[in-house]
């Protein structure tokens, strides 16, 4: 699928268009991390796609190279205590706009990957499966999942017992097995997640 969704909102006069994109919605642990990214028009590379389509080494070079060539990005995170306190959807809402404001920089219209935004003061236009479909989404997904691997290689060293370099938080077997063996962390672990909840239930009727 081509990322060209933008060139019809430049087309209709948009000058400066921001892609929001999120990373870690599904997982059982750490931060949600948000991306926004406004894209020079034209400028393609196949470094950019969307993240989950590229391995992890050539998403590091895709982050470079969107650092580097960005008219301005901005990167931003709500943690797991926030998450909790507002659910995850409304976390990922907030990360986006927290990136937008991290950008410091005007803008005309907002692409989100599939995330409303009411209310908004700029235009937004949420579009399903966006990270497939437009160059600025698809380069916000690279710098929200780099930078949430990154946090993921500094918890692993706090937290072995999880393997989170592994499993990135995921609710992978072995982070269910470690959960149930160690039980959650308090301000690590998202306790509104079932499986997170069940083992801390579990843990707290031991004693």
């Amino acid at each position: 699928m081509a990322l060209d969704f933008d060139e019809q909102y430049y087309a209709q006069g948009y000058k400066l268009i921001v892609g929001c994109d999120e990373a870690g919605r599904g997982c059982l642990l750490g931060p949600v991390f948000a991306a926004a990214v406004i894209w020079p028009q034209g400028l393609t590379s196949p470094l950019i796609n969307d993240s989950k389509k590229l391995t992890a080494k050539k998403r590091e070079e895709a982050y470079d190279f969107i650092i580097k060539n960005a008219i301005a990005y901005g990167i931003a995170s709500v943690s797991a205590d926030e998450i909790d306190e507002v659910n995850i959807y409304n976390a990922s809402r907030m990360a986006m706009q927290r990136a937008i404001e991290n950008m410091k920089h005007d803008f005309d219209l907002v692409l989100t990957d599939a995330m409303k935004m009411p209310n908004y003061p700029k235009p937004v236009v949420d579009i399903i499966h966006g990270d497939a479909q437009s160059m600025c989404i698809a380069a916000a997904s690279i710098l929200a999942k780099v930078s949430r691997d990154r946090l993921c290689l500094e918890l692993d060293e706090k937290y072995p017992q999880y393997n989170i370099k592994k499993n990135k938080g995921y609710g992978t077997k072995d982070h269910l097995e470690a959960l149930k063996e160690y039980g959650p962390v308090k301000h690590l672990h998202r306790f509104t997640y079932a499986p997170v909840r069940a083992c801390f239930i579990e843990k707290v009727s031991l004693f």
